[in-house]
């Protein structure tokens, strides 16, 4: 049995018996408005300019279409708004710098990398939620220079404090480890005079880092998770103190299990900074 009515039942075998499918043949109708050639001008326009919005693209057209069509047209490409990445800006020099760190450590192992030391900073902002700038772009154009947001260092006003707790600890780590050297990035006070006679009076080698390079660093995707932690708890700190307090609680929870991971991609750093030839990479 079938909620199918006679009429309909004979109509469909009348179609298969004529054309040897059940499926209803296609209907002359209305036109389509976008033509090859508009979805040309607009995926064109769209990649000319990524934050331009539909709206923008759709009003520069002729003819004029909604920015719906805008959207569907470039959806059907690949393209989409997202969420620009926001990454240091690099120049041609900052590049030639990262293509040397990478040809001198190409060859590093695992156990290269374990001798070691790595430090970075990071800020932790209440209320932590900064502009988003979004643009036009296909999942594979993620990491494309004009997909990105360049950001430029502050003020370069800051304290730093080495003696102690690094001397220490290099000092121990030293006699397990004695290749071992210590990673920093390159900060304004990081170079600074008194700095780096610092290092030198308390034997510690330093690891070549370039500038602007986060990507780098095996700490950097670690902050991410720490700052997706903190912002994830039922109350967040209204206080410096609170705020202090619960960087070092979430800290104590993450598994050193999720930062060895990070630290032995290492040569895959090295790889995509090869690929990129000193340019921006996925890490």
């Amino acid at each position: 049995m079938t909620d199918f009515k006679k009429s309909t039942a004979a109509d469909i075998w009348k179609r298969y018996q004529q054309t040897g499918s059940t499926k209803n043949r296609p209907r002359s109708g209305r036109p389509k408005v976008v033509t090859d050639r508009l979805k040309r001008q607009i995926i064109n326009a769209a990649k000319k300019s990524r934050r331009q919005p539909f709206q923008e693209i759709a009003n520069n057209l002729e003819p004029q279409i909604s920015d719906a069509t805008i959207r569907n047209v470039l959806a059907e490409e690949g393209y989409h708004r997202r969420v620009a990445r926001k990454v240091p800006y690099l120049t041609k020099v900052q590049k030639t710098k990262r293509v040397q760190w990478a040809r001198l450590h190409k060859d590093y192992t695992p156990r290269n990398w374990e001798d070691v030391i790595w430090s970075d900073e990071c800020y932790v902002y209440l209320g932590d939620d900064r502009g988003r700038v979004y643009v036009t772009r296909r999942a594979d154009e993620e990491y494309d220079e004009d997909c990105l947001v360049p950001t430029f260092k502050q003020s370069a006003v800051r304290v730093m404090v080495l003696d102690g707790v690094l001397r220490d600890f290099f000092a121990e780590m030293k006699s397990e480890k004695p290749q071992l050297k210590f990673q920093q990035d390159n900060a304004p006070s990081h170079r600074s005079k008194s700095t780096m006679k610092w290092f030198k009076e308390s034997s510690i080698l330093l690891l070549f880092h370039p500038p602007s390079s986060p990507d780098l660093s095996p700490i950097e995707p670690v902050w991410h998770e720490l700052k997706k932690v903190l912002r994830a708890l039922p109350h967040l700190p209204t206080t410096i103190q609170g705020l202090r307090a619960a960087i070092l609680s979430v800290w104590d929870t993450l598994p050193i299990e999720d930062v060895d991971k990070h630290i032995n991609r290492m040569h895959d750093r090295v790889e995509a900074i090869l690929a990129a030839k000193g340019g921006h990479t996925r890490f």
